[in-house]
């Protein structure tokens, strides 16, 4: 998907809504493990419920592979069963030498055609480099996270002063472009999107942590807009556990259509129609 696509599809929608797939069978209802493949059957209810109100999906791939061959096949029938103008995304945070990059994008982007993957930037640019060679397809790579554990390196400060993931951003934007690199930013550091924008103006964020995790939704675009709005805002728990009974899927589809609500303020809000 172009980003000409994905952000018509944001003014279309009224929505930068990203609805995260992380489907555990120990949180699903419980009548949904009666079928062949209740991870199949969740997606496809979420699915059903949210298509309306979301501009992407983002499967986390641990969820999938730690069913093994059964996973996998649960996450392909995903992949084929989501509407094909909606972004998806490979939550997979992988990054190694240049060949096995090479075939991790090939996994993902040709075998599952995601559209995008997210992509650790430790090991420098010809681990990242293999995934961006793919036409029409995007690199997410971190940036800015917001789980305890990102104090101990991402803040880590240089001779200079400058924190090291200044550092990412900066090199990182060299190698790709707007229209086929993103970043991961937390919501829960909204004065780091602010600096994160700062030194990405024209880049789009994948912003998680919004909902269960306490993020602000207006805080996030307060800091985090730019002219196309930029930004695409993750929900996995506050949406896709919001119902556990048999009609789950109708308590899923308030809390996507509440959020997206909000959503559409913004963009009024912003003067976006």
């Amino acid at each position: 998907m172009t980003r000409e696509q994905l952000t018509q599809n944001i003014y279309r929608k009224q929505s930068f809504l990203c609805v995260g797939l992380d489907t555990d069978l120990n949180k699903i209802p419980q009548h949904l493990l009666d079928f062949e493949d209740p991870i199949f059957e969740f997606n496809k209810q979420i699915i059903d419920a949210t298509k309306d109100y979301c501009v992407a999906y983002k499967p986390n791939i641990a969820f999938y592979e730690c069913h093994g061959s059964k996973g996998w096949d649960s996450l392909k029938k995903t992949m084929d069963y989501i509407p094909d103008d909606i972004f998806t995304i490979a939550d997979a945070k992988r990054g190694d030498i240049g060949n096995t990059s090479k075939y991790y994008a090939k996994t993902f982007f040709e075998y599952l055609n995601f559209d995008s993957v997210t992509v650790a930037p430790y090991m420098g640019e010809d681990s990242v480099s293999p995934f961006l060679e793919f036409e029409g397809k995007w690199v997410i790579l971190l940036a800015l996270t917001s789980n305890k554990g990102a104090l101990d390196f991402q803040m880590i400060k240089d001779e200079n002063g400058n924190p090291l993931f200044e550092s990412v951003l900066k090199k990182s934007a060299q190698w790709g472009n707007p229209s086929n690199l993103m970043y991961v930013v937390g919501a829960t550091r909204s004065e780091g999107i602010g600096e994160v924008r700062n030194i990405v103006p024209q880049h789009f964020f994948l912003v998680p942590g919004v909902g269960a995790q306490g993020g602000s939704l207006e805080d996030v675009a307060n800091f985090g807009w730019n002219e196309d709005c930029g930004l695409l805002v993750n929900s996995s728990r506050g949406i896709i556990y919001a119902g556990s009974g048999e009609n789950f899927a109708e308590d899923v589809r308030k809390a996507a259509q509440s959020l997206q609500q909000q959503m559409a303020a913004v963009l009024e809000s912003k003067k976006v129609h």
